[in-house]
């Protein structure tokens, strides 16, 4: 598992303008980029490469709906596990290997680590949940099943308050 980095890059309102558009479209041309920051679309093409660079855009990629490919059951599971040395690790490197699993969070307070996966059947998640307890250290497993998705999406930049994003532009 990567740590994750303190290091935050200075960023300014056009930075911000030109991330929210790649968020909500990673298909946006340049040209309209650059039309609607009234910039040249070299000035657009330097700033996203410099967003690249500097680890801000980690990548550029299609947003698949899980639905449309038969995904449709969610599940979050608390996984509490027992704490010895370099537990952290091996275990969440084993959990993140289990098929199904698309997002894994090493968590501080009553459970050790949150699992969200994605499967298609009731047999699948039972065997993501048996594939889970098989775990050396997993002591207990709590799941939830979501009804409905009520909000979704990776728009990180579109869905900050106006105090976080004064925040970044004063860094």
């Amino acid at each position: 598992m990567d740590d994750n980095t303190d290091t935050e890059i200075a960023l300014d309102e056009t930075d911000l303008t030109i991330l929210e558009r790649v968020e909500q479209n990673s298909d946006v041309s340049l040209e309209s980029l650059a039309t609607e920051l009234d910039l040249s679309k070299s000035a657009v093409h330097y700033r996203l490469n410099k967003l690249k660079e500097n680890g801000v855009i980690t990548s550029v990629s299609a947003d698949v709906d899980p639905l449309a490919i038969g995904l449709n059951m969610l599940m979050i599971t608390d996984v509490s596990v027992s704490h010895d040395s370099g537990y952290a690790t091996d275990i969440g490197e084993a959990l993140a290997d289990i098929d199904g699993v698309y997002q894994l969070y090493y968590t501080m307070g009553d459970v050790d680590f949150t699992v969200l996966s994605r499967v298609q059947n009731r047999e699948q998640m039972n065997d993501l949940i048996d594939d889970i307890v098989a775990i050396d250290g997993v002591n207990h497993t709590s799941s939830k099943f979501v009804m409905k998705e009520l909000k979704t999406g990776n728009e990180t930049v579109a869905n900050m308050s106006d105090e976080m994003i004064e925040n970044v532009l004063q860094e």
